[in-house]
C-alpha cells in the first residue's frame, strides 16, 4: 500500500503522524510498500499517485480531488495517536482492499 501523509508546511507535524500512521497500519496488519511525508501543496499534485492519503482533519477537504481519483483520504485530529489512526482506518475501507 502506497502511503501519504501531508500536513501545512510538510515537516515537523506530517513526520510525526507518518511515525504514528506506520505504527498503526502494520500494527493492523497493512503492507507500506512506500510511505512519504509532505506539505499539503506537495500533497495536492502528487495524492492521486498513493493508496491513501493521511492529514489532519482541517485539510480533508483539499483532497476532494484524490477522493475522486479512488484514494482513501483519512482526516485525524491527534496526529500523534496511532490509537485514533487504526479507528480512523477501521471506518475506512482499507481493510478491504488491502488485506487478504
Amino acid at each position: 500500500m502506497r502511503v501519504l501523509v501531508a500536513c501545512a508546511n510538510g515537516s515537523g507535524t506530517s513526520l510525526m503522524m507518518k511515525k504514528s500512521v506506520e505504527k498503526a497500519l502494520i500494527g493492523a496488519g497493512f503492507k507500506i510498500t512506500n510511505i512519504h511525508h509532505c506539505a499539503i501543496a506537495e500533497g495536492k499534485s502528487t495524492a492521486k499517485n498513493y493508496d491513501v492519503v493521511f492529514t489532519p482533519m482541517n485539510f480533508v477537504d483539499m483532497f476532494k480531488g484524490a477522493k475522486e481519483k479512488g484514494v482513501t483520504v483519512i482526516g485525524v485530529k491527534n496526529v500523534m495517536s496511532p490509537k485514533e489512526i487504526t479507528e480512523r482506518v477501521a471506518e475506512s475501507d482499507l481493510a478491504e482492499r488491502f488485506i487478504k
